[in-house]
């Protein structure tokens, strides 16, 4: 039997989360692994499991530098650690959108500012439009996240700070933002996620609804290219998309940490995601 620790939000988290927790351990356990939470700020001894899955480490953007020092930890301790570490790392800051779109990838345009002010502001409104989203780099969970319209002030969270920016897409509106769930680069299921009325973000906690879809024409090939892009395989992967300007799907987010899987969605419940993880682990 495989031993896995799971990264979780730290005690004084907010939100709840065993809703995801819940689904990806059940298909684990169904995997052959046995599963522990151990909270991701402070995850303990952990030499006695086969392998370490960030799973749902929600809340690490609020304390970047902490989340950064334990994946120090982990890679000094030698854990292995599901995705790997360098892929963790890289993954934690959308800077990898650069990375992306400097490789040909389609994703939502992005600029990313290093010290956002009034000025700065209004060059990405010439360059994108009057509508905007504003995101720290280190970021889930919507957390920090503005819709600026054309005469909306940077937020007093945001102002100095370095920010991405992007124009605001009312596709994830009208259409909604697409989820592809790939376990070893191979496909798994795809949803559809849609905001609740009067909001643009599409997180549950936030009112956002999911159903299973198929996956849209050109979807998977920006997936699988994106993941290529990354440097290291990724073990889980959710890639979420979104229509662009032009009528094509781009990456919006890139999800290798700590992201839902909505496993209830798969067909085969998981099965291919425990796989994934058990070879792993081998």
């Amino acid at each position: 039997m495989i031993r896995a620790a799971v990264l979780v939000p730290a005690p004084d988290y907010p939100e709840e989360w065993a809703w995801a927790f819940d689904v990806q351990a059940a298909a684990l356990e169904r995997g052959g692994i046995t599963v522990e939470a151990r909270p991701w700020n402070d995850p303990g001894d952990l030499t006695a499991f086969d392998l370490l899955l960030p799973l749902v480490a929600w809340g690490y953007q609020t304390d970047p530098r902490r989340w950064l020092q334990v994946l120090d930890q982990l890679e000094q301790a030698d854990v292995v650690t599901v995705n790997p570490v360098p892929l963790l790392r890289w993954n934690s800051n959308k800077r990898y959108l650069e990375v992306l779109g400097a490789k040909g990838i389609p994703t939502v345009p992005t600029m990313i500012i290093e010290r956002l002010d009034e000025t700065s502001l209004a060059a990405a409104r010439a360059d994108f439009g009057a509508e905007l989203v504003i995101k720290p780099l280190i970021s889930a969970s919507a957390y920090g996240t503005h819709r600026l319209g054309p005469a909306d002030p940077i937020p007093s969270d945001a102002a100095g700070r370095t920010m991405m920016v992007q124009p605001f897409l009312r596709s994830v509106i009208d259409e909604g933002e697409y989820s592809l769930m790939l376990f070893d680069g191979v496909l798994s299921h795809s949803i559809i996620k849609r905001p609740t009325a009067g909001d643009y973000r599409t997180q549950p906690h936030l009112g956002g609804t999911e159903v299973a879809c198929a996956v849209p024409g050109g979807a998977l090939e920006v997936a699988r290219a994106a993941l290529a892009a990354a440097p290291a395989a990724a073990a889980y992967a959710r890639v979420d998309l979104i229509r662009l300007a032009d009528d094509t799907l781009g990456v919006i987010e890139l999800e290798l940490i700590e992201p839902s899987l909505w496993l209830q969605h798969a067909p085969d419940q998981g099965a291919s995601f425990a796989a994934a993880i058990a070879a792993r682990a081998r």
